[in-house]
């Protein structure tokens, strides 16, 4: 799943490319992609491109509406003043990307309910006025991939609730250790919690404990200022590093990207680099979920002891 670093790469990458251009056509290719319908995806049509934002992990394509076009702020299939914007709002959840092409194909996108296999469905196709323009496609067998038009992204829910950007000046070491008192609970929930920090997902909690070596199963009420000061410290400093590395880079790419930069995530078996950039001498642990897994390091984070894996246990009986 993209998260916040990756979310901000193509956010810089489509703002590059399609700011200033008219969208020509959207067409929707998985109707259960689609979570809205008022304004309806033709409203998109004729308007320009102005800007692409980011919101936690959800991508924003904001787009003034053509004349004549329904308004925001007016009814459906109503007229009203142009100038003010629609967003396109998506999140691409676990198997979702952006697929950008400089020279679309001119077949036209057959809509469908989504599809159950685990190829890759083509859910939304989005046209601009020189022929560019970008799909979003979904692979795998749970389709979760989000798509919504609407007049204010705060409209959707889950961007209304989300909690404070991780890099942004009011995520202070002060705000963290308020968070990490308001409940007690495991630290790397906590960081996976859109409603308490934007953007941080399973992969780059893995790596911020890592870096702050601290167990993943550390109760949050028992971080003293010290070690709040030093999660804070790894927070920004993981996330920085991983804009810097996805910076500049085209969609296709990212995802190596990603994985290319990690230290401890999806490295189960292969050895630790350390939290420092000084080999351990450990190998990296995993502990596995329903649908997810945990990486990290014994030596640098759980003062030696393996956590346990419940999936392996089980099997072990």
């Amino acid at each position: 799943m993209p998260e916040l670093p990756e979310v901000a790469a193509l956010a810089d990458f489509l703002r590059a490319r399609a700011s200033g251009r008219t969208v020509a056509r959207v067409e929707v290719g998985s109707i259960a992609a689609l979570k809205t319908y008022d304004p309806p995806v033709d409203a998109l049509a004729g308007g320009e491109v102005t800007d692409v934002a980011r919101h936690g992990k959800w991508l924003d394509v904001v787009v003034s509406p053509a004349a004549g076009s329904p308004a925001a702020g007016s009814p459906a299939g109503s007229t009203g003043p142009d100038g003010a914007p629609l967003h396109l709002v998506f999140h691409l959840s676990r198997g979702g990307w952006v697929r950008w092409s400089d020279e679309l194909s001119t077949k036209p996108v057959r809509p469908s309910l989504g599809g159950s296999g685990r190829g890759a469905v083509l859910a939304l196709r989005v046209r601009l006025d020189d022929g560019s323009g970008f799909d979003l496609t979904e692979a795998g067998t749970r389709k979760r991939l989000a798509v919504h038009v609407v007049r204010d992204p705060a409209e959707i829910e889950m961007i209304a609730s989300l909690g404070v950007e991780p890099l942004s000046p009011e995520f202070t070491t002060e705000v963290l250790a308020g968070l990490l008192s308001a409940k007690n609970q495991q630290v790397k929930g906590l960081l996976r919690d859109q409603r308490a920090i934007a953007g941080i997902g399973n992969a780059y909690s893995d790596e911020i404990l890592h870096a702050s070596r601290f167990s993943p199963y550390k109760l949050t009420r028992s971080f003293t200022a010290e070690e709040t000061a030093r999660l804070h410290t790894a927070i920004g400093e993981v996330l920085a590093e991983a804009i810097a590395a996805a910076s500049g880079k085209p969609a296709k790419e990212l995802k190596d990207a990603k994985r290319a930069g990690m230290r401890v995530h999806g490295r189960t078996g292969l050895p630790c680099p350390g939290w420092d950039g000084t080999p351990c001498g450990d190998t990296v642990h995993e502990v596995s979920f329903a649908d997810r897994s945990m990486q990290y390091c014994p030596t640098c984070q759980t003062g030696g002891k393996p956590l346990a894996d419940r999936r392996m246990s089980k099997l072990l009986r």
